[in-house]
């Protein structure tokens, strides 16, 4: 089976980076999404499980129908067989009316279990027979109704562990894991960094990005993010509230990463201060001329050539901002012509897909 081009830019869109291990997810996926099995997502909160089951479900021949995703740890133990399979009005207090439950509602389509290891015993037996027979009973109703659902479910605990303490039925594990999919943490791909900060900064006005230096780049990509991607999706938003269209330097981004300390006031910054150059490849939004035409210390020279090719460097960054990465509208905008800009791009190590 071959991936076409738009499926290609739609999973490359949702698995944000070029690492080996965003590289490898994509490809798992591509896989798994062929087939109809169930599929147990394993990795750390906030590596982006929900974002992998729902690129499952559009990558697979169901993309047309429903996705539902369920917390299963949110859900009250009394509740989540009502939630799951619906209920019949009177069936208990408080039912009203007759309710279709998730699997019902996603027939034909997918139903993603998050945080499966935190359902309940009673409701592991009941969740097995369904997997088994492909059928739902609705609670107060005695109609079987066959359902023809896809079922990925998620989970960040060691299920092993769970098994050997009675806590997790080894049957329905078997179930649900015929594919298990590992999510990778975000420091084990931390070269994905850079671009996953332009992700979560492309439809943030301009004045609201904020630029990241060498150093607060090389801090961020040193940084455990025990938070992983949802964690610094919660970075990008602090740094932008407290310090929007700033270039922000390692003790900016220090303080950031504790958002405690992130309210303290930001020492003052000597305007002798020598500009420290950002490197292309790690700049996460346009460096603005301004960020680095500063005084030199008296007797110091100026680098002239280095100055003209960071301000160069930042106008080709504003441009493709302006233009949504089209680099033939992006060279209208910098009036030159497209092979030009695309030179440039190449000398000053900016990837951007060509259009």
């Amino acid at each position: 089976m071959t991936v076409g081009h738009k499926e290609q830019v739609a999973l490359e869109a949702s698995i944000i980076g070029t690492s080996e291990g965003a590289a490898r997810l994509r490809e798992m996926i591509r896989r798994v999404a062929r087939s109809n099995a169930s599929v147990m997502l394993c990795g750390p909160s906030g590596s982006g499980k929900e974002l992998v089951a729902r690129a499952i479900h559009h990558e697979s021949a169901r993309a047309g129908n429903a996705f539902s995703a369920i917390n299963c740890g949110a859900i009250p133990g009394e509740l989540i067989e009502s939630e799951l399979f619906g209920h019949e009005k009177g069936s208990f207090t408080g039912a009203h009316a007759r309710r279709i439950g998730h699997f019902e509602a996603s027939e034909g389509g997918t139903i993603f279990l998050d945080e499966i290891g935190d359902m309940r015993f009673d409701m592991q037996v009941k969740l097995l027979r369904v997997l088994e027979d492909r059928t739902i009973v609705r609670v107060g109703s005695s109609e079987v109704k066959p359902i023809d659902v896809r079922v990925i479910s998620a989970t960040h605990q060691d299920l092993g562990a769970a098994i050997a303490e009675g806590k997790f039925r080894e049957d329905l594990f078997f179930r649900l894991g015929v594919v298990v999919l590992q999510v990778p943490s975000l420091a084990s791909r931390a070269e994905d960094i850079p671009a996953l900060i332009r992700h979560f900064q492309r439809k943030m006005p301009a004045d609201a990005k904020c630029r990241f230096d060498a150093g607060a780049m090389a801090t961020l990509m040193q940084h455990r993010w025990p938070g992983n991607v949802r964690e610094l999706r919660n970075f990008v938003e602090r740094a932008s509230v407290l310090h929007g269209g700033e270039t922000l330097d390692a003790q900016d981004v220090a303080m950031l990463l504790n958002p405690t300390a992130a309210l303290a006031p930001r020492p003052a910054v000597p305007t002798s201060a020598a500009a420290v150059p950002v490197r292309p490849n790690d700049s996460a939004a346009p460096l603005p001329a301004a960020a680095v035409a500063k005084t030199p210390a008296p007797g110091r020279p100026i680098d002239l050539k280095r100055e003209i090719e960071t301000i160069e460097l930042e106008q080709i960054h504003v441009a493709l901002d302006l233009a949504d990465g089209i680099i033939s509208e992006a060279a209208r905008l910098l009036t030159l012509k497209r092979t030009t800009l695309i030179e440039k791009m190449r000398k000053y190590g900016v990837y951007q897909q060509a259009a």
